[in-house]
């Protein structure tokens, strides 16, 4: 299954270079962010049929039976070498770095949950910083998510064989 994502990956990417588009112009061609867009050509998402016409008007040589396999439920995986890319490791870096106190600021803000990365839009936006260089924006905006109190009268939904 791996081999066969690789290739439909490669060919994915194949279109994109050569329609000479970015993520960002594909993504405001189609109305999905550029990450998303990003990770539907990387197979780590399922393009949505509402939004393959979209997809396919953006890339018009993208063949009929890679939108079809799109469209179905991809294999979400990582390749474990990929935190030895820069940007990669710079991420990793960050999150670990700041996510004590970003969990902190999200508990004291909403409670005892955590965010989503199933209901979450992602992007990367690039802009001037006051000393005029270039800065990089990431945008997490998931969906929060308190986490439940698991209570004992919920045991009665469950069958009498149950051993708990």
């Amino acid at each position: 299954m791996a081999e066969n994502k690789a290739s439909i990956t490669h060919q994915l990417q194949s279109v994109k270079r050569k329609s000479g588009k970015s993520y960002s112009q594909i993504a405001k061609e189609t109305g999905l962010t550029n990450v998303y867009v990003a990770q539907l050509l990387r197979r780590q998402a399922q393009l949505k049929a509402e939004s393959a016409p979209k997809l396919r008007a953006a890339l018009p040589d993208l063949p009929e039976d890679l939108i079809v396999e799109m469209t179905s439920p991809p294999l979400r995986s990582y390749d474990p070498q990929l935190i030895q890319d820069p940007t990669i490791y710079r991420l990793n870096e960050a999150v670990m770095h700041f996510g004590e106190s970003i969990k902190e600021i999200i508990n004291e803000e909403y409670g005892d949950g955590i965010m989503s990365a199933i209901d979450f839009y992602c992007s990367v936006d690039k802009v001037k910083g006051v000393d005029g260089k270039d800065r990089v924006v990431l945008t997490f905006d998931g969906k929060y998510l308190p986490h439940t109190e698991q209570v004992s009268c919920i045991t009665n939904l469950l069958p009498s064989s149950y051993n708990y």
